[in-house]
């Protein structure tokens, strides 16, 4: 449909949690010194301003990113809370919160001289400034093709070790099934590759079937962490979630304290977190 622009939404809850679990997989994937490889199969444009008018529409980053800024510079913040707030800050030259980055610029800022990155984005505008974005950085290449067979095309990777992000707009009620399809015949090709779906929870019945395809698929060492603001069945986007496989031994106890913090931030009265083994390793 190529309707979907995430500038509307840019910094809010949802991303709070997408882009703290993700920041934390490719810090702890980066300090080993073998060569990465990150691929993002739905890209956005990897850089929103907020003072623009899609961001300011419904302002979504008010209640994300806006209820954390100012806690940037507290000490005993959650070790992923902590790394994620000073990624945001970086992205922002001024002191005050203008600006929030996408999926891509967390990769390059995290990525090292010599690892590698493929960026995937078929909507025509944003491909077009998702490349001037990152056109001086021969590390990362960009695709305008669909990201759901990025994964099958790149892998597996020359590098034998990477990250995989699956961020989809679920314009269409198919992409549930079809992110999970992506990413079983992906696991197939490149099975010690660390792979994270994010995914929005509008109608809970979905997620269901697709924890449930996850838990059958034969797949190992599936982590499930999902933040939420309302309780399930009210209006709109309730939570999202993260599915990650083969996720980093460090990952379940940095996200339960972040999860548990985060809650008491963005949603006191009505939040909830989950945050699961889905399948033993």
């Amino acid at each position: 449909m190529l309707s979907y622009l995430h500038s509307f939404h840019a910094g809010n809850f949802a991303d709070v949690l997408k882009h703290s679990i993700s920041v934390h997989i490719l810090d702890y994937m980066t300090q080993k010194p073998k060569v990465l490889f990150y691929l993002d199969t739905h890209s956005g444009t990897g850089a929103f301003s907020l003072k623009q008018a899609e961001a300011q529409k419904n302002q979504e980053y008010l209640n994300g990113i806006g209820q954390l800024w100012d806690l940037k510079t507290q000490q005993n913040l959650p070790g992923l809370v902590k790394n994620y707030l000073d990624l945001v800050a970086e992205f922002n030259a001024e002191s005050t919160l203008n600006h929030y980055p996408g999926s891509p610029w967390f990769a390059q800022f995290l990525l090292r001289e010599f690892d590698r990155a493929s960026l995937f984005e078929l909507h025509p505008r944003e491909f077009k400034t998702l490349t001037a974005n990152f056109a001086d950085d021969r590390r990362l290449k960009a695709f305008q093709a669909d990201g759901f067979h990025a994964c099958l095309s790149q892998l597996p990777p020359k590098e034998k070790r990477g990250y995989i992000l699956m961020d989809p707009p679920y314009e269409v009620k198919q992409d549930y099934q079809t992110a999970v399809n992506s990413l079983i015949a992906a696991h197939k090709k490149f099975a010690t590759g660390t792979y994270a779906l994010w995914y929005p929870v509008v109608d809970r019945y979905r997620i269901d079937e697709l924890e449930n395809t996850f838990v059958k698929s034969g797949i190992r060492n599936i982590q499930l962490f999902e933040l939420g603001i309302h309780k399930d069945g009210e209006q709109g986007m309730t939570s999202s979630g993260m599915i990650v496989i083969n996720p980093p031994w460090t990952l379940k106890a940095a996200a339960d304290e972040a999860l548990a913090f985060l809650v008491k931030q963005l949603a006191p009265k009505t939040g909830f977190f989950r945050s699961e083994q889905l399948v033993a390793e």
